[in-house]
C-alpha cells in the first residue's frame, strides 16, 4: 500500500484551499481585498486579545531573537478570526501597495485574500505552510508564510501566529520554528492562568528538553483533577485527558506528587508503559492553611509559614549518576561491580573504543547507556575533545538537520544571523553520542549515511563540506531490525552504526543490584547524612522490579534522602509508589488482566508494541474500525506514534 508524501499531502491541502477561494468568487487575477476593522472595532478587538499579545511580545519572542534578527521576515500574530492583532520584524521585502495589508486590523481570512497561510490556519485548524506559487492570488506571490493555531485549554483556536518572507529554499526550519513559538505561547497562557492557585506538572523523555515548548504541560487541582493541559500533553499520553485524574495518567501517588521537591526530576511512568522524567512546580500561592482558633502570636505565624513552604531538594543532581560532581566522575571500571554481561560489555567497548568500529547500545530506558558513553568517552585517546550527546527523540523533526548538520547564515527564513555548526562539527576529534537514533527521521538518516562515509559534513544551505573526525555510538531501546523491516530505518546506514552490538541489561536482570544499591546511595548523600543502607532497605530494594532502571533508583534514594535527612533511610522514606510496584509484581494474575486487552480486539500486549510490525498496525486499525484512541492503547503506543505508523502505510 502506497502511502502520499509530504509533496502529495501539500498538493491535496492547496487543492482544496483553492477549492473554496472559487467559491469565494475569487480568481487569480484578483485584487487583494483590504478587508479593515474601523479605530472603534480595533480598539475593542485589541483590549480582548491583550493577554495573547502581550504574552506573545513579552514572553516568547524574546526566545526567539534569532527570527528577528533576519532582515526579511515578518512575524505576524492574529486573533481567530485572521484579524491581525500586531506584527514585528522588518516590512522591508512588502511592496508599497502590499505594507497596509500588514497593519493592525487587517483580515487574512481566505474569503479576502484567498490562499495563504493565516486563512488557511483557520480554515483547516492546522499548522501550514504555503509558498510563493501556492497562493491562490497573484498578488501575493511574492511571499513565503508558515504559520500555526493557538489553541485554548479547549483546543479552541484564539489566534494564529506567522511568519512571513520572500525567502527561498529551505523552509522546514522556518515551519517547525513557528510551530514551537506557538506551542510556546500556548504553554505561558496556561502557566499565567493556573500557576498561581494549582500544581502544574511539566514532563518530557529527556530532562535536558523539559523546560522546552516541546513538553507535556499539565494543571491539576489539590485533589488531583486535570484542569488543563498543552497539546503536547495529549499526543505524548495518547488519550483525550481533560478531567481525569491524575493518578490515571502517571503510574504515581498524587501525594507522592503534590511532595516532590520542586526542580528535582521524578520518574514517572505513563499506563502505556513510557517512561517520562517530570518537573513539579506547586500552586504560588499555597491554598493549605492550618487551623488555629487561637490568635496565633508573630512567632507562631512564621512557623506556620516555614511549615507550608516548598520542601527544597538537598541535592543539585538532577538525573541519575548524569552529573557527578568532580569526587565522583563514573569511570568505566565503576560502571558494574560484578554482573558478567556488564563486564562482558566493558571488555568488548574497551577493545574498540580506538578503532573505527561503531557501537550500537541497546537497552531499556534509564539503564545508564548514557552514563556507559560519557565513561567510554573518558576512557579514550578521545577525553579531550568533546562528547556531544544528541537525543535524536527531542528534536522536533522539522529542526534535526539545522541541528545535526548545521546552516549557513541566512540558509532559511530564522536562521542566526552567524549560522550554526551543527552538533556533528561540534563533537570533531571527540565523540557523537546518537541517542534514540531510531527516532531520527529517515531525511536525516540519508544525510547523516554520507556523513559516515564521506567523514564530511556540508552545512545546510552550504556547498563547502568540512571533514570530521568522530567516533560514532548510538544508543536506541527499540529493534532497530525491526525497523529497517518496516521502513522506518535504513538498512544502509543501520549497518553503519551497529560494529558492535551492546546489550545492557536491565536492572532487575543484574546479579550486583546490592553493590550498585550502595554505590548509588553513596554518590547521591550529603556528608553529614547515614553512610550506610540498611538491611531492611536493601532487601526491599532487592524485591523492587525496577520498571524505571537505574534511573528510577536514583531518583528513589534521592526522595529518601531528602526525607530523612540526617537519619537512615527507613521504609516510611521511601515513595508511595516504591511499594505499589512490588505489589503489582507479587499480584501477577492482576497485572496480566490489567494489560489484556477487550474481547473484540487483537490480542497484542503492549510489551510489545516496540516490535509491533505494519502490518501488525494495520489488523489492529481495522479490527478497531478505525479507533485511533483504542488502535493505540491496544498496540501500547502513543496517537502521535500511531499517526506516524499509519502515514507511512498511507492511511492517514
Amino acid at each position: 500500500m502506497q502511502g502520499f508524501s509530504q509533496s502529495q499531502e501539500q498538493d491535496e491541502l492547496i487543492k482544496s484551499s483553492w477549492n473554496r477561494c472559487r467559491k469565494y468568487g475569487l480568481d487569480h487575477h484578483t485584487t487583494p481585498f483590504l478587508q479593515k476593522l474601523n479605530q472603534g472595532e480595533l480598539s475593542s478587538v485589541v483590549e480582548e486579545h491583550q493577554t495573547l499579545v502581550s504574552t506573545t511580545n513579552d514572553e516568547v519572542l524574546p526566545y526567539y531573537e534569532n527570527i528577528l534578527s533576519n532582515t526579511q521576515c515578518l512575524i505576524v500574530l492574529t486573533d481567530n478570526r485572521g484579524q491581525l492583532l500586531d506584527s514585528w520584524g522588518d516590512q522591508r521585502f512588502l511592496n508599497r501597495n502590499m505594507k497596509e495589508f500588514f497593519t493592525q486590523g487587517v483580515s487574512w481570512a481566505e474569503r479576502y485574500n484567498g490562499t495563504n497561510a493565516i486563512g488557511t490556519v483557520l480554515a483547516t485548524g492546522s499548522a501550514v505552510q504555503v509558498a510563493k506559487d501556492e497562493h491562490f492570488l497573484k498578488a501575493n506571490r511574492f511571499m513565503i508564510g508558515s504559520a500555526a493555531p493557538i489553541l485554548n485549554s479547549n483546543k479552541e483556536i484564539i489566534g494564529v501566529l506567522d511568519v512571513s518572507s520572500d525567502a527561498y529554499l529551505p523552509h522546514a526550519h522556518t515551519f517547525g520554528l513557528v510551530k514551537l513559538m506557538s506551542q510556546s505561547v500556548e504553554n505561558r497562557l496556561i502557566m499565567s492562568a493556573f500557576h498561581r492557585d494549582h500544581f502544574v506538572l511539566t514532563f518530557n523523555a529527556n530532562l535536558d528538553n523539559i523546560d522546552s515548548a516541546w513538553s507535556g504541560l499539565i494543571v491539576f487541582d489539590e485533589h488531583g483533577t486535570v484542569i488543563s493541559a498543552n497539546r503536547r500533553a495529549e499526543l505524548i499520553l495518547g488519550h483525550d485527558i481533560a478531567l481525569t485524574k491524575i493518578t490515571n495518567l502517571f503510574n504515581c501517588s498524587l501525594t507522592n506528587l503534590k511532595n516532590h521537591p520542586e526542580n528535582l526530576p521524578i520518574p514517572l511512568m505513563t499506563l502505556n508503559k513510557y517512561e517520562m522524567l517530570g518537573i513539579i512546580k506547586r500552586p504560588a500561592v499555597s491554598g493549605i492553611h492550618v487551623k488555629d482558633f487561637r490568635q496565633l502570636p508573630t512567632s507562631a505565624n512564621q512557623q506556620s509559614t516555614l511549615i507550608n513552604a516548598p520542601v527544597q531538594p538537598r541535592l543539585a543532581l538532577a538525573t541519575p549518576i548524569k552529573e557527578p560532581s568532580s569526587n565522583d566522575d563514573i569511570s568505566l571500571d565503576r560502571i558494574g561491580y560484578g554482573d558478567e554481561k556488564v563486564a562482558r560489555c566493558i571488555r568488548q567497548a574497551e577493545r574498540v573504543i580506538e578503532k573505527e568500529i561503531p557501537i550500537l547500545i541497546h537497552g531499556e530506558t534509564g539503564v545508564g547507556k548514557e552514563v556507559f558513553v560519557k565513561a567510554l568517552h573518558e576512557k579514550s585517546s578521545r577525553q579531550h575533545h568533546p562528547l556531544v550527546a544528541v537525543n535524536c527523540a527531542a528534536i522536533p523533526s522539522e529542526l534535526v538537520e539545522s541541528e545535526l548538520f548545521g546552516y549557513e547564515k541566512g540558509a532559511f527564513t530564522g536562521a542566526n544571523a552567524k549560522g550554526g555548526i551543527g552538533f556533528i562539527r561540534k563533537a570533531n576529534k571527540g565523540t557523537l553520542f546518537l541517542d534514540e537514533i531510531g527516532e531520527m527521521p529517515l531525511k536525516a538518516q540519508a544525510r547523516l549515511l554520507r556523513v559516515l562515509q564521506e567523514r564530511k559534513v556540508t552545512p545546510l544551505g552550504s556547498t563547502e563540506s568540512y571533514p570530521v573526525d568522530i567516533k560514532v555510538i548510538s544508543a536506541t531501546n527499540r529493534s532497530l531490525k525491526n525497523d529497517v523491516e518496516t521502513g522506518l530505518f535504513r538498512q544502509d546506514l543501520y549497518y553503519r552504526v551497529s560494529g558492535l552490538n551492546l546489550e545492557l541489561p536491565p536492572l532487575r536482570a543484574r546479579t550486583d543490584k546490592i553493590d550498585l544499591f550502595k554505590e548509588l546511595h553513596r554518590i547521591h548523600r550529603a556528608p553529614d547524612q547515614a553512610q550506610a543502607l540498611s538491611d531492611e532497605i536493601l532487601e526491599l530494594f532487592q524485591k523492587h522490579p525496577w520498571p524505571g532502571n537505574i534511573r528510577q533508583l536514583a531518583s528513589v534514594i534521592q526522595i529518601a534522602l531528602a526525607m530523612a535527612d540526617d537519619e537512615v533511610i527507613r521504609p516510611d522514606h521511601l515513595p508511595d509508589d516504591f511499594f505499589e510496584d512490588i505489589k503489582r509484581q507479587e499480584r501477577p494474575s492482576v497485572q496480566k488482566a490489567h494489560s489484556s486487552v477487550e474481547e473484540d480486539s487483537p490480542r497484542i500486549q503492549p510489551e510489545s508494541a516496540l516490535n509491533t510490525t505494519e502490518l501488525d498496525t494495520l489488523e489492529v486499525y481495522q479490527a478497531n474500525k478505525g479507533n485511533i484512541s483504542r488502535t493505540a492503547k491496544t498496540l501500547g503506543i502513543s496517537r502521535n506514534t500511531l499517526y506516524k505508523r499509519l502515514k507511512d502505510l498511507g492511511i492517514k
